[in-house]
């Protein structure tokens, strides 16, 4: 009896109040849909780190045949089988916990197998390059990649190198730009979670008020105070969930459109967030939402329908 009274007067309070009730839906829903978004681009984040990190390498470039600004290659001349093999007996050595593989890769084989696959044609900066103008390298894989210093520190001036390259360095611009991005979402998604409970607790309030005379009747015959309560906090519980619903919508059309449909196909050397994503970030935001509501409703009803 006392549930089909509460889920009445919840109806009956809905239909009342559509005007506030939207609007609560719509600030819900803009707020979560940016909550949303800043939680996507760290996942982002760290689906692309997490896929690219695992990949990428440490390159001992050996010094070339000609000149070079590095002190190790004074003396003009491509690196030695000599320095090539002490090299490798210092990784094996010194950097054992640290490196789990090293490979070889002479400037032919580099021509062939990386820089043609970038250019074609041999084409760069206008200039047809050949084998001749490549130098050969060290590939390390190393067991943890945040160890990339203690690697270069060891290398870096050993006779026959010219430089030791962390290949993440490409991406950490990258990285920092979408890192900033979620920054920004995110804090305008603060902002905005502020709005939506500010304007929840005034329209439960308003909702209550514009019921005064029923709530003290129903308090005179000895109605418990969430008895009271209960039917305005499920009110803007339910503007939340809806709102928060069509949050989780356009998150799936954005990615659906813009990422799977678009970025996926044009970039696909580069591991994009999906529609699993979006399902995983959806309860989080319909029960956050839900929870805030509650919470928003919970403490405007007690400084206003006080016993």
């Amino acid at each position: 009896m006392r549930f089909r009274f509460i889920m009445s007067e919840t109806w009956t309070s809905l239909k009342r109040n559509v005007p506030m009730l939207l609007s609560v839906m719509l600030v819900t829903f803009i707020s979560f849909l940016f909550i949303g978004s800043s939680l996507l681009l760290q996942a982002q984040i760290t689906k692309a780190k997490g896929d690219w990190f695992d990949k990428v390498e440490v390159v001992v470039w050996l010094c070339p045949d000609g000149s070079s600004t590095s002190a190790n290659c004074s003396a003009g001349t491509a690196a030695t089988v000599s320095q090539i093999n002490d090299l490798q007996k210092v990784i094996h050595s010194e950097l054992a916990d640290d490196v789990s593989s090293v490979t070889y890769m002479s400037k032919e084989d580099f021509f062939k197998n990386s820089f043609l696959k970038q250019y074609p044609n041999g084409q760069y900066q206008g200039q047809t390059l050949t084998a001749d103008d490549m130098q050969d390298s060290l590939w390390l894989k190393l067991k943890n990649p945040e160890k990339y210093k203690v690697v270069s520190e060891v290398l870096s001036n050993r006779e026959g190198v010219e430089e030791v390259v962390d290949q993440r360095q490409i991406f950490e611009p990258v990285f920092s730009v979408l890192n900033k991005a979620t920054a920004a979402t995110a804090a305008l998604a603060v902002v905005m979670v502020v709005v939506a409970i500010l304007l929840t607790a005034t329209t439960i309030r308003m909702s209550a008020a514009s019921r005064s005379e029923e709530t003290e009747i129903m308090r005179l015959v000895g109605a418990s105070n969430w008895t009271i309560r209960l039917p305005f906090i499920l009110e803007g519980a339910i503007a939340s969930l809806i709102g928060s619903i069509l949050s989780c919508a356009a998150l799936s059309a954005i990615v659906q459109v813009f990422v799977t449909q678009w970025l996926a196909k044009s970039i696909t050397w580069m591991p994009f967030v999906n529609q699993m994503s979006v399902l995983m970030v959806s309860p989080i935001l319909i029960v956050g939402a839900v929870l805030l509501s509650v919470i928003a409703s919970t403490v405007s009803l007690r400084r206003y329908l006080h016993a």
